[in-house]
């Protein structure tokens, strides 16, 4: 499953973010979903979450 769906991720959920400073390589980091940050339902780049390691960043793959 890709990030794009508010409905799809729910907290404490494990997925792949790709945080602000590596969108440039698209390099991947793995947690557990804390909160999800984007109200909208649906996002093109993947739905803003903050893991519960305070990391920040857009959903690319969800577990």
């Amino acid at each position: 499953m890709n990030g794009t769906r508010r409905c799809d991720i729910r907290p404490g959920h494990r997925v792949s973010i790709v945080l602000k400073k590596d969108q440039r390589t698209g390099k991947l980091t793995e947690g557990i979903v804390k909160d999800i940050l984007t109200k909208s339902p649906v996002h093109p780049h993947g739905i803003k979450v903050r893991l519960e390691s305070d990391e920040v960043g857009r959903v690319k793959k969800i577990f």
